[in-house]
Order: structure tokens, then C-alpha cells, then sequence
């Protein structure tokens, strides 16, 4: 969600038994759970999980045109740059990790799941249950394209098919995109919806959660833009990708044979 999956890379269940060539344990290619690796659980559910978030949110009417055809030009893009700018090598040595996150780093990233993912989903299932379609309108779009941008995240972090600047990309163009429909959404609870002539504390309670809410995701996702997707995660994957292709290029020029210059036979003048 906020790049952490394409940024550690992907999950690697190690293989115990190891070859006798090279002594390298195999691996087996898997895909993260974005920002909370294995503290969400099996892949393939929270993909199932998502896929069908994506329907609903999508069938239900509440996520604008737009919105909805962002994914679609986002893959489009994506993939286009995964062939005509930034390729991936065929030949890679490097670790697929572009940016070893600590324990402090690890939490911040969690706390993002919480903040953008669970909360929202609880406020938007709490809307439907009280009958508040204002507040199921103002953040549906924002959990549609969370949605689709931790699904592409996973497709992309398991396939060696995209380079690491393609890669660190997915969150940046996703990231753009939903802080401006975030801040549709704090506008929405902060100034287009005024609190009823005399609300019980429930009621005032609950404008207050979708209002506090809105701001944690306008800070948590504009510091994670700002201050780790365009000033660190982004360049490290260049700097990846180019030192990669540096390296394939240098191994390419060793293995070359060296042409060694023919001497020409001397004449001999005959009397």
C-alpha cells in the first residue's frame, strides 16, 4: 500500500535442500501481502478479498468514472514502461529488495494498513449499517483504488517482468491519484455535511471518526509520498536498476574474446 511490498521485494520461502554445486538454497517465488507481509496472512486470500472488494465497490454506483478507469490506465502505463523504458534485465544478480525497512519502518507501515485500509473499511460497513450514504459516498472511492493499487502491487512484486523503477511507480501514480480523491473526502465530511439540531453523542461521535479519519489518511499518505516514496524509495530503484545494468553490461564486455592481431608472415626474397 505504501510501496513497502516492492520495496522489500518479495517473500521467499527458502528451500531446505540445497545444490552441490553451488550450495545455494533454492527458492520459490512468492508474493507480499502489501504493507503487512505475513502479519495479513496468506496471499491468495487477501487477493481473493480484494478482487472482490474491487466488484462491489465497482457495481455499486458510489466510485466516479474517473476512478474507476484509473486502474485501467495505470496497468497500461505500467506496462508500457516495463517495455519501452525501463525493461527488466534478463540476467539479474541483485537482490530483489530495493529498500531494507527496520522495525520502526515496519510499524510505520502497518499503521498505514490500519489508518488506510481497516479503519475506512470499518467507517464504510459502519455507514451502511446506520443508513449514512454520505459516508459510505466519501470514502468508497478512496477504498476502491487502495484496493486496486495493493492487487497491483502483488501481481507485480512476484513477476520479474518489471524492472525496480516500474515497480517503485506503482505506488507513486496510485498514491497521486487518491490524495486528491482524499481530500474530496475530507471535504465532504469537514464542509459538506453540518451536524443535526440536537445530536445524540452517537451521532456526534461518529461525524467525528469519518472527519479525524479523513485527516490521518490526508498526513499518513502525504508524508508517505513526500517523504519516502519520492525522496528515497524512488531514487534507490534507479539506482538499483542502473547499477544492475552497469554490471551486466561490464560482465558482457569481459566475456567477449579478445581478438589478438595476426603477425604477417615475413617474405622472403629468393636471389
Amino acid at each position: 500500500m505504501s510501496g513497502v511490498s516492492l520495496a522489500v521485494g518479495p517473500r521467499t520461502d527458502v528451500d531446505k535442500t540445497s545444490t552441490s554445486s553451488s550450495g545455494e538454497k533454492g527458492r520459490r517465488s512468492a508474493m507480499t501481502a502489501a504493507g503487512g507481509g505475513a502479519l495479513m496472512g496468506s496471499l491468495r486470500v487477501i487477493d481473493i478479498q480484494l478482487v472482490a472488494f474491487i466488484l462491489v465497490f465497482s457495481a455499486s454506483g458510489l466510485v466516479p468514472l474517473l476512478d474507476m478507469l484509473f486502474p485501467a490506465f495505470a496497468s497500461v502505463y505500467i506496462i508500457a514502461l516495463s517495455r519501452l523504458a525501463f525493461p527488466s534485465h534478463a540476467v539479474s544478480t541483485a537482490s530483489p529488495e530495493v529498500f531494507r525497512g527496520s522495525k520502526l519502518f515496519r510499524i510505520y507501515v502497518v499503521s498505514g494498513t490500519v489508518i488506510g485500509l481497516f479503519l475506512p473499511l470499518a467507517y464504510v460497513l459502519g455507514g451502511f449499517a446506520r443508513g449514512d450514504d454520505h459516508a459510505v459516498r466519501s470514502a468508497t472511492p478512496h477504498l476502491f483504488l487502495l484496493s486496486c493499487q495493493i492487487l497491483t502491487e502483488n501481481v507485480i512484486s512476484g513477476l520479474s517482468l518489471f524492472s525496480p523503477p516500474v515497480r517503485a511507480l506503482v505506488p507513486l501514480l496510485y498514491t497521486v491519484w487518491r490524495i486528491f480523491v482524499i481530500i474530496d473526502w475530507f471535504k465532504d465530511v469537514w464542509f459538506n455535511k453540518s451536524l443535526p439540531i440536537n445530536a445524540t453523542p452517537n451521532v456526534v461521535a461518529w461525524i467525528w471518526v469519518g472527519q479525524y479519519l479523513a485527516i490521518a489518511n490526508l498526513g499518513y499518505f502525504g508524508v508517505n509520498l513526500l517523504c519516502f516514496l519520492i525522496p528515497r524509495f524512488l531514487p534507490r530503484a534507479f539506482d538499483q536498476y542502473f547499477r544492475e545494468r552497469d554490471e551486466i553490461l561490464a560482465k558482457i564486455e569481459e566475456d567477449k574474446p579478445v581478438q589478438v592481431p595476426r603477425s604477417k608472415p615475413s617474405e622472403h626474397k629468393s636471389d
